[in-house]
């Protein structure tokens, strides 16, 4: 059985969890508290030298990282991944956005609040606002004139944005704001096997 080296607070966890219950492959979840740095011990470093989750163990001693590449490997033959090759880039174009211009902005807004360290970093929130609205901007532009990210229909590209795009009130930004990001949520909340960030 695959299992799963997560946080399960993480939004990168979570796209992982949300994708193996929709492909419904059955898994182990084991909790790694980031804040008591247990990602950082010599044992989880051989999983991942980088010292972060998610970590998916395919098989013993075979372990994968890096929440958009385990998406990757485990949609690429599915309904999740296009079979057409321009609609295969644009799913992965989207994914490089979520983590180069959503993700640094977003995520670890809503990370600093959850770890009660948002007074003492406001102003690193503060700088995080705009490049965070901007980034929020260019999908609300796409999503005012399509269903989903790539192919009007629901892939791998949509649970890397929703991860962190549908809390992201958590980390002080305001969703409201946004009319086709809020329809696009309720999409990806209707979609079959869905779970909430929160699901045990």
């Amino acid at each position: 059985m695959l299992k799963l080296y997560e946080y399960s607070s993480s939004g990168n966890c979570y796209k992982i969890r949300l994708l193996l219950t929709q492909l419904n492959i059955p898994f182990e979840r084991l909790e790694i508290d980031i804040i008591k740095r247990e990602s950082r011990t010599p044992e989880f470093l051989i999983k991942n030298p980088n010292g972060r989750i998610p970590v998916l163990e395919i098989e013993p001693d075979n372990f994968l990282f890096e929440s958009n590449a385990i998406m990757f490997y485990l949609s690429e033959t599915t309904e999740f991944f296009p079979t057409d090759k321009f609609e295969r880039a644009q799913v992965m174009q989207w994914l490089f956005f979520e983590q180069y211009s959503h993700e640094p902005f977003i995520a670890t807004s809503r990370f600093s609040y959850m770890t009660g360290k948002a007074e003492e970093y406001r102003e690193a929130l503060q700088q995080k606002q705009a490049p965070g609205y901007t980034a929020l901007g260019v999908m609300e532009q796409h999503l005012e004139n399509h269903a989903f990210f790539v192919g009007d229909r629901y892939t791998i590209a949509d649970i890397g944005l929703f991860a962190y795009t549908h809390v992201a009130g958590e980390g002080g930004f305001d969703l409201t704001r946004f009319p086709a990001i809020q329809s696009w949520i309720e999409r990806v909340k209707n979609q079959p096997r869905y779970i909430s960030i929160a699901h045990k």
